[in-house]
């Protein structure tokens, strides 16, 4: 144990900066003055001149202290103030006297120089955060930041809404308290069934975190998905609507003139010799644009009841090889793939792979190409193409829109229902241009064990 030592160390730490100055140059000047007090008593000079020269040296001496002390401290405490200026976010005091050939005036021109970014710096974070501000005020979006000990400290004006108070009422509560317990455990992205103060219903929820002032805190969101559904659906009314009025008014128009145009010839008296061949030439149009509307009709009510799939397992290669033999219009190659066997819903897939290979026939039939299967095995995924030697696609934006063809006898149901079937196994069908030459490429992508 050294005791003495912690003390010395302390009582250093007492003395101040501008004291030590002081007393750094009082033992600097104190060896000449000793010199000067020897030499004047060994001159044998009367203690009057003695007196008046050491008063004069020792004044001089504490003179020259302070002012060394002067010229030392000032500036360190002018810097000093700059730099608190600084931290205050004042930017309009400079330091005079920055000369770059001097040490001190150099570190008065880096203090200036540093005042610029700072500005910079601040009023961009200033705007930030007001911007920030804004867009959670402005937001249409429940938005709340909760902290490690579950205490709400930020609340936008849709969460004041949903809660049913004010921010002001709101901040400082623990969020369990306030009803949004649920928000804080489980999945941080999930839909949530819930009911709050300001409303109740289906929610889409968002969390994550992040740090305020070095403090973990969580974000949370509530976004309100009633409304983007209530839209949704009005779009999908409306274009179903458009749809079924386009196709029943193409048959309808057709049928109520034939139908008139009929009605005429058997008022007539006598018939014309070719009325028997205009009826049947009248009445097959009819049969034909209500067959045309009937097909419509099934292919809608097919796509609208698709039951979940009923899983079993599909041999890849057997189920291609009886898909392909069905198509009597044009040969289907088969290049053979690793022997895959998958859980699937055959009869669905049969229908997938029948609207995949139909397409591809149509398609190189107008060329004289040909139409070729094959699979692959990619990982745990099945990834089987249909590829033909057709004109390929004019346009993609349309392909999976229902009712669209661009078939004469189409009815725009045959894509959209593919997909739907490679979606319900948990997979995906795109459709795009080959690479290698022209043609078309139909690729669906499934789950090998569901």
């Amino acid at each position: 144990m050294n005791p003495p030592a912690p003390r010395s160390r302390t009582a250093r730490r007492r003395i101040s900066y501008d004291v030590r100055i002081v007393a750094l140059v009082l033992a600097g000047g104190l060896p000449a003055i000793l010199v000067v007090f020897i030499l004047l008593a060994l001159d044998h000079h009367s203690a009057r001149v003695v007196w008046t020269i050491g008063g004069l040296l020792v004044f001089a001496w504490i003179s020259a202290a302070v002012a060394v002390r002067s010229r030392v401290v000032r500036p360190l405490q002018t810097l000093a103030n700059l730099l608190a200026a600084l931290r205050e976010g004042d930017y309009s005091i400079r330091a005079r006297g920055a000369d770059l050939d001097d040490a001190l005036g150099l570190a008065f021109a880096e203090v200036n120089a540093l005042r610029e970014p700072l500005r910079v710096q601040r009023l961009g974070a200033v705007e930030a955060i007001a911007l920030l501000q804004r867009v959670m005020a402005e937001v249409d979006v429940a938005m709340f930041a909760v902290d490690a000990s579950g205490v709400l400290r930020l609340v936008n004006r849709a969460g004041e809404r949903l809660l049913g108070q004010s921010g002001d009422a709101l901040l400082g509560q623990r969020a369990v308290d306030i009803g949004l317990g649920e928000c804080l455990a489980g999945e941080p992205r999930r839909m949530l069934e819930a009911s709050f103060p300001g409303d109740d219903g289906r929610w889409e929820l968002r969390r994550s975190g992040f740090r305020q002032g070095g403090v973990p805190m969580q974000l949370i969101v509530l976004s309100d998905v009633r409304r983007v559904l209530r839209e949704e659906e009005r779009r999908a009314w409306q274009r179903l609507v458009r749809v079924l009025s386009h196709e029943i008014n193409n048959s309808l128009a057709p049928i109520q003139s034939l139908a008139g145009s009929l009605r005429a010839l058997l008022s007539r008296t006598p018939r014309p010799a070719d009325a028997e061949e205009d009826l049947e030439r009248g009445l097959a149009v009819i049969g034909g644009r209500a067959e045309s509307l009937g097909r419509f009709m099934r292919g809608y009510a097919q796509m609208a009841r698709l039951p979940a799939p009923v899983r079993a397992p599909v041999d890849v290669s057997r189920w291609v090889d009886r898909v392909a033999q069905l198509d009597k219009r044009l040969p289907v190659h088969i290049r053979p793939g690793p022997p895959v066997t998958i859980s699937a819903d055959g009869d669905q897939l049969d229908q997938l792979l029948i609207n995949l290979v139909s397409n591809a026939v149509d398609a190189a039939s107008e060329t004289g190409g040909g139409v070729e299967v094959t699979w692959q095995r990619q990982g745990d995924v099945l990834e089987l193409d249909v590829i033909d030697d057709g004109p390929g696609l004019a346009a993609t934006s349309n392909l999976f829109t229902p009712f669209f063809t661009t078939k004469r006898n189409g009815t725009g149901i045959g894509l959209v229902l593919s997909r739907q079937i490679a979606e319900g196994h948990g997979g995906t069908l795109s459709l795009e241009n080959r690479s290698d030459g022209r043609g078309c490429v139909a690729r669906v992508r499934v789950p090998i064990k569901g």
